[in-house]
């Protein structure tokens, strides 16, 4: 090695500033360079714990479980079957059966082993659940309950039953290894899933051995969790970065209220110059350390006493500023807006609002499409299969053809305008120009809804307007604009 090289390397001076290692650094040193798996496994139960205690006991924790489960789910994800004819135009017939037969078995008693969540709720719990404890598992369940005709249900099992670092599993006989209760093969593709036969946390509950637990194939489970490094085989609760943040705040809080309180509780300090008689009262009885006293009154003190006021420097006027600034580090842990977390826009204008609104929005929509994606269309899929095998949907062809009757839009929910005024002119104007299409605003801000639901609900209150005999705006608008072109062709002649 030349004398340059090794001077470079002695003094790092093509090192990272942030791996250096020196005085300011000394503490830096837990950064561990081991996989998600492996750092999981001795802290995935504690994190849950803690993410679930939190969200129990801290009220911003609690809103920010329900402010994603309205904003991703909200009042349900509708469908759109999108099947067509040969000659290319929608076969309305069709999606209309399709469309019934789903809505009628996503109803609680049909869709839910337990016959206690309908499709919409099961949703809610299972982002909720991503939220909290980072996964849910979801088993189908090839079987009918309730009053469907469909051999299919899914089952909803708390990530606790999965088999994580109390048992060690070498199913060696199938070549594959068990990371965290997940059955994988060489290229870290779910084969099975190992779980507990009873809830770890449930009462009764005692030791098992391997032989005891439930084998699961890896086809009639849905997985979900965000993938945050490669290989990760289980799911990370989403406040895991700001779980010390809330907990310091709710410690905060309460001293400051025990603070406040007792400041509240005191009136002054009794202050006793010394006499001969020490701690006794001219009666010979010992001086009490407290005086009580009323509202309005103070009591006469004893000779050699005075009185001094106590002025208290609580509630601390610092209080609001502080809990802001931690506020917006949950925030940006958690990935939303300090406006949206906090219901606070004191602090913000219009234009800073709108803008911290829509980046919420993206968010919201990222996470829609993850939901659509890893849980929503596989069940359709399958929930499609089982109802065309039972005989509940006549659809021709249907398994030469999967790919025509499994053509389908889902509809989550969308958002409202800030300033309906402005940007209702802005649609008006992209749409006029040919940047947007109609559908595309009603998918900005259907809520739920497609451009041909609103096509439908139209063409449904024009007949309803017509049997009435009442006549509807757009009619009285298109009335107006015939008469006024009327007025300029006389003009012309």
């Amino acid at each position: 090695m030349s004398k340059s090289k090794k001077r470079i390397k002695k003094n790092g001076l093509r090192s990272f500033e942030s791996a250096k290692t020196g005085r300011l650094t000394a503490d830096w040193l837990n950064a561990g360079d081991t996989t998600q798996d492996t750092e999981l496994r001795g802290d995935l139960r504690t994190l849950r714990a803690r993410s679930r205690q939190m969200i129990r006991d801290n009220p911003h924790a609690l809103n920010l479980r329900r402010m994603i489960q309205n904003n991703v789910v909200g009042q349900g994800i509708g469908i759109q079957c999108q099947v067509q004819t040969k000659d290319g135009k929608p076969d309305q017939k069709t999606n209309d059966l399709i469309e019934a037969a789903w809505y009628e078995w996503c109803e609680a008693d049909n869709c839910h082993a337990a016959g206690r969540l309908n499709m919409t709720e099961m949703m809610r719990l299972i982002i909720g659940s991503v939220f909290q404890d980072g996964e849910i598992l979801v088993r189908k369940i090839h079987d009918g309950f309730g009053r469907s005709d469909v051999p299919f249900c899914l089952e909803v099992i708390e990530s606790d039953l999965l088999v994580d670092n109390e048992c060690t599993l070498t199913p060696s006989q199938r070549g594959n290894t068990v990371r965290l209760g997940v059955e994988v093969n060489q290229w870290m593709r779910p084969q099975a899933y190992w779980f507990w036969p009873n809830h770890p946390g449930d009462i009764n509950v005692s030791a098992y051995t391997q032989n005891q637990l439930l084998y699961i194939p890896a086809v009639d489970i849905v997985h979900l969790y965000l993938v945050e490094r490669w290989p990760q085989t289980r799911g990370t609760p989403w406040l895991h970065s700001v779980l010390k943040k809330l907990r310091d705040m709710g410690g905060y809080v309460n001293s400051e209220i025990v603070a406040a309180r007792a400041a509240a509780n005191i009136v002054g300090f009794v202050q006793r110059e010394i006499v001969d008689d020490g701690d006794l009262e001219n009666d010979g009885k010992p001086i009490p350390k407290y005086l009580r006293s009323e509202p309005g009154m103070f009591q006469r003190l004893l000779p050699g006493e005075k009185f001094e006021g106590f002025t208290p420097s609580r509630p601390n006027s610092n209080i609001d500023a502080f809990m802001r600034y931690m506020l917006r580090e949950v925030a940006a842990g958690v990935g939303v807006s300090y406006e949206t977390l906090s219901r606070d826009y004191s602090q913000s204008n219009y234009s800073s609002s709108r803008l911290a609104l829509l980046d919420d929005r993206d968010q919201w929509r990222v996470l829609q499409t993850w939901l659509i994606e890893k849980f929503l269309k596989p069940i359709f899929c399958d929930w499609l299969d089982h109802a065309v095998l039972s005989g509940r949907l006549n659809l021709p062809g249907y398994f030469e053809n999967k790919e025509r009757y499994q053509t389908v839009r889902f509809k989550p929910r969308g958002w409202s305008w800030v300033d309906p005024a402005k940007e209702v002119t802005a649609y008006i104007n992209a749409r006029n120009a040919g940047f947007m299409s109609d559908s595309d605003v009603v998918a900005a801000m259907g809520n739920g809804q497609d451009f041909e639901d609103i096509c439908k609900q139209r063409a449904k209150d024009k007949a309803t307007a017509e049997f009435y005999g009442v006549t509807t705006n757009s009619q009285v608008l298109k009335q107006q604009k015939e008469s006024t072109e009327d007025k300029s062709d006389e003009k012309e002649d």
